[in-house]
């Protein structure tokens, strides 16, 4: 092996790690689908299961930390270079949930108990008609939200108690870079 066959191995090496990269973030969508979610303007996430892998953590102190994905702030910066609003809702109250989120600068409401209510709420406070609202969740919780909204999405491990409520899935798992 000289020097130029072993750098063509390790750059062809490269292109099929960012191929495989490429395929999991960009899904399949027909061209009608695309169309439609071009009017999407608003995001809300689920936080446990979406940025995470829906695993928790608890040391010996109690101090509870879960897994997250960096891709996920690609993902969100993107949304704002486009113009699309997004914000998180969670179930539980946590202090993991506040600080990742304050780390992405994405607006977090917690200890919500019933997620359609809020997002009908938001959408109304926004000026944004639910036709052109995205909830992207994975849980039973998720589920009146879900149902509320133009754009229902699940996680591609989604509770499968959700699955006949959403119109697409992420390529990749919660925690993964799913946002």
């Amino acid at each position: 092996l000289n020097g130029r066959s072993l750098w063509v191995m390790c750059k062809r090496k490269i292109k099929r790690q960012r191929d495989r990269f490429r395929r999991n973030l960009i899904p399949r969508i027909d061209e009608a689908s695309m169309f439609e979610l071009s009017s999407v303007r608003l995001v809300i996430f689920d936080f446990d299961g979406v940025f995470t892998k829906n695993y928790v953590v608890v040391s010996q102190d109690g101090t509870e930390s879960v897994e997250c994905s960096r891709l996920d702030g690609l993902g969100l910066s993107a949304l704002r270079n486009v113009g699309i609003d997004s914000m998180v809702l969670s179930t539980e109250k946590n202090a993991v949930v506040s600080k990742r989120c304050s780390k992405l600068g994405i607006r977090c409401l917690q200890d919500v108990k019933n997620k359609r209510d809020v997002v009908t709420a938001t959408a109304y406070e926004k000026g944004v008609p639910l036709d052109h609202v995205m909830f992207l969740g994975n849980d039973i919780n998720d589920k009146s939200a879900l149902d509320v909204v133009g754009f229902p999405v699940g996680v591609i491990d989604s509770h499968p108690s959700i699955l006949d409520s959403v119109r697409f899935l992420t390529n990749l798992k919660g925690g993964e870079g799913c946002v």
